[in-house]
């Protein structure tokens, strides 16, 4: 297996250009990113990765390198193109391995097409809109703060939309999370994938809403980093990609005192 950068290209995804990039080789890896995002932010693990499986890292609508489409931003919407691009770039199955948006996406087409994912990572990610914490967005003047931080400095180098498109996006992306997703725990038992779900301890997820999503994926095992927030994958990098590859990588122990999985 290598590490191997292969440079970044656009692709044709459900009809709209998506730039992503691959690396290494081995079983397919797909990494969604966060939202305000980009795959950039995959970069100080990608090594890492690559050195186990053939990862892709696109963009998604909006995002990066990705241009913006008309209309709003949804879950439905992310996962849709999750799953053009399972099918129409990585041609089958892979590991499913999101961060925040990311995550929710994950999930989403996890329990859309089962057939095309193997296993999951759900990063800091939430199944209903209910577990986001209100002080994770600061109130009516959110768009106009967030063009204040490195945020809106980072959309601007990499979008081909130009920043001054960022308002745009990112009053796009703010209303995707206070309206979505809904899906019930109920739901959740229709997602067979085995499913590693991680948080911080400080999360802007809720700690209880991510317990209640362990509990309610049938084949999920649950990390809790501590000393960590939203922000784990950046605070801790080694330890969440230590938990990630050594969860995709093997098979689960056998439970010695089991009580949920008895």
């Amino acid at each position: 297996m290598t590490g191997s950068l292969v440079p970044g290209s656009f692709v044709t995804v459900g009809g709209h250009a998506t730039w992503h990039a691959e690396y290494g080789s081995g079983e397919p890896l797909v990494y969604l990113h966060g939202g305000f995002s980009s795959s950039r932010e995959f970069v100080p693990v990608r090594q890492a990765y690559a050195e186990r499986f053939h990862v892709f890292t696109p963009d998604r609508r909006g995002h990066g390198r990705t241009p913006d489409v008309p209309g709003p931003f949804s879950y439905e919407v992310y996962a849709r193109d999750a799953v053009a691009f399972l099918e129409e770039v990585v041609g089958g199955p892979a590991h499913l391995v999101g961060y925040s948006d990311g995550a929710i996406t994950a999930l989403l087409a996890g329990l859309a097409r089962p057939d095309l994912v193997r296993r999951m990572v759900l990063i800091s990610g939430q199944f209903h809109q209910s577990g986001l914490l209100p002080a994770f967005f600061h109130g009516p003047d959110a768009v106009t703060e967030l063009r204040a931080t490195p945020l809106a400095a980072w959309y601007a180098e990499e979008s081909p939309d130009g920043g001054e498109h960022f308002p745009v996006v990112a009053a796009k992306i703010i209303e995707s999370a206070l309206t979505g997703p809904t899906l019930t725990a109920e739901q959740l038992a229709g997602v067979p994938a085995r499913t590693l779900v991680m948080s911080g301890d400080d999360d802007a997820v809720a700690l209880e809403h991510t317990v209640e999503m362990y509990r309610s994926l049938p084949e999920a095992e649950l990390a809790v980093v501590p000393g960590t927030s939203h922000l784990l994958c950046m605070e801790k990098p080694a330890l969440v990609t230590q938990l990630v590859l050594d969860f995709l990588t093997r098979d689960p122990v056998p439970t010695i005192m089991p009580i949920r999985r008895a």
